[in-house]
C-alpha cells in the first residue's frame, strides 16, 4: 500500500527520572514534562473539561443527512446525501456547499435560504443519517476489523475498542497508524502497554487514518525500532520521501 523508501522523520527515545519523594526516586519515562502530583486518585473532570474532549463532526462527501423543516410536511424527513464535491441539493432553496461544516451549520445555512422569502421563522434540523466521509479503518490483530466512523473525540484505545478489541495474537507494542498529511505518507509506531500504564498519552485518531495492530507489515516498517524496550515515546516515519 505505501512505498518503503522511507526517510527518519522524528525520532524520539526518551526517559523522564522525577523524584517521588526527599529519599527516593522512580523512574516514571514518556513526554518532557511528566510530573508526580500529589493524591491518590484522578482529579473529576469539570464541564469544560468533557466539552473540550468533544470533536465536532463535519460533513464530508456522500455522508447522507436527515433534513426536518419545521411545520412543513414536504420539507420533512428528508434523506439528502452530499454529492462528491460537498454539496446537497434540496426543494425550494437549490444547491448548498456543505462539506465541511457542522450538522447545526447546515441547518443555519438552510435557514438563511429561507429566511423572509419562503418561511418566515424556519426551524431546521439537520441530523447523521449515514457517516461516511469521517471513518478509520483498523485491521491486523482485532477482533473485528474494518472501517469505523468517528464521531467526537477519537483515541487510538478507543479505536481498537471499536473494533472490539484484542486477539490472542495482538502485539500490543506493535500499534502502528499510517497517515497522509499534505500529500505525506506518515506510519507512527506506538507500545500501547506504555499507554495504558500512562507513560505517554493516547493520541488522537482522525478519519482516513489507518490502523494496524501487529502484523507482518508493521514489523517490517519498524524493524528497526521494534527491539528497543520499553518505548517510552512514539516512533515517527516519513514514508515515500521523494513523492510529490
Amino acid at each position: 500500500m505505501l512505498s518503503y523508501h522511507r526517510a527518519l522523520f522524528p525520532l524520539i527515545l526518551s526517559a523522564l527520572l522525577l523524584s517521588a519523594c526527599a529519599s527516593s526516586s522512580v523512574n516514571i519515562g514518556g513526554a518532557p514534562g511528566l510530573q508526580v502530583v500529589e493524591g491518590e486518585a484522578l482529579p473529576e473532570p469539570t464541564i469544560a473539561d468533557l466539552s473540550a474532549n468533544e470533536r465536532p463532526y463535519r460533513v464530508g462527501p456522500f455522508d447522507v443527512l436527515n433534513i426536518d423543516v419545521f411545520g412543513s410536511e414536504e420539507l420533512s424527513k428528508k434523506e439528502v446525501q452530499v454529492d462528491a464535491s460537498g454539496r446537497i441539493t434540496f426543494p425550494l432553496i437549490g444547491t448548498l456547499e456543505v462539506a465541511g461544516k457542522t450538522p447545526g451549520e447546515v441547518g443555519e445555512l438552510m435557514a438563511d435560504r429561507f429566511r423572509g422569502r419562503l418561511i418566515r421563522d424556519p426551524q431546521i434540523t439537520v441530523n447523521l443519517k449515514e457517516i461516511v466521509s469521517q471513518t478509520v479503518t483498523i485491521s491486523g490483530e482485532v477482533k473485528k476489523a474494518g472501517v469505523y466512523p468517528i464521531v467526537g473525540r477519537m483515541t487510538l484505545l478507543t479505536a481498537i475498542a471499536s473494533a472490539e478489541g484484542w486477539t490472542e495474537f495482538s502485539k500490543k507494542g506493535e500499534v502502528v497508524v499510517l497517515r497522509t498529511v499534505g500529500g505525506k505518507d506518515y506510519a507512527a509506531l506506538y507500545d500501547v502497554r506504555a499507554i495504558e500504564k500512562g507513560q505517554y498519552s493516547d493520541p488522537d485518531i482522525h478519519a482516513r487514518d489507518i490502523v494496524v495492530v501487529g502484523n507482518s507489515n508493521s514489523r517490517r516498517i519498524f524493524r528497526d525500532f521494534l527491539a528497543a524496550t520499553p518505548l517510552l515515546a512514539p516512533v515517527v516515519l516519513l514514508l515515500d520521501s521523494n513523492r510529490n
